[in-house]
């Protein structure tokens, strides 16, 4: 019965780290990536357009991933990719708390990549290859008990 509840606290978290990259990404898309290539060029981000257009994939196309529990380990150092760049160019100078500081930034970015490898059995993943490889695990366990 715990198992389950954990599952369901990990999908809630998921949804909730999801919904803020979603929400950041919906902004750098409604800016255009024209827009979001030259908001990264002045805050000294190299590569501001192919940064914009990572930026915008991984935390649209990622985030809707991510609550589905689609390639999380990958969405999940997407995450820190995105939250490092944003520490280091925007809010590093803000400092660790008040206004524009880091704080959020490196929570989101570490609650993103715990989750990533961590998500729970309620995911396509775990739909996808956790059975597979917990059948797999099980008839390696038979094999050596034989």
């Amino acid at each position: 019965m715990f198992g389950r509840f954990k599952d369901v606290a990990l999908l809630l978290g998921r949804i909730g780290v999801a919904v803020v990259f979603l929400a950041h990404g919906i902004q750098k898309w409604n800016n255009g990536v024209d827009g979001t290539a030259k908001f990264f060029a002045v805050t000294g981000i190299p590569l501001p357009t192919v940064a914009a257009i990572f930026a915008m994939t991984v935390e649209i196309l990622g985030s809707i991933a991510f609550i589905a529990g689609f390639l999380m380990p990958l969405v999940g150092v997407g995450y820190v990719v995105i939250s490092v760049g944003a520490l280091l160019s925007v809010h590093i100078d803000n400092g660790l708390t008040g206004q524009g500081g880091y704080e959020l930034v490196l929570v989101l970015a570490l609650a993103g990549l715990a989750l990533g490898f961590n998500g729970g059995r309620l995911t396509l993943d775990h739909l996808l290859w956790g059975r597979n490889r917990a059948r797999r695990t099980a008839e390696a366990g038979e094999l050596q008990n034989a």
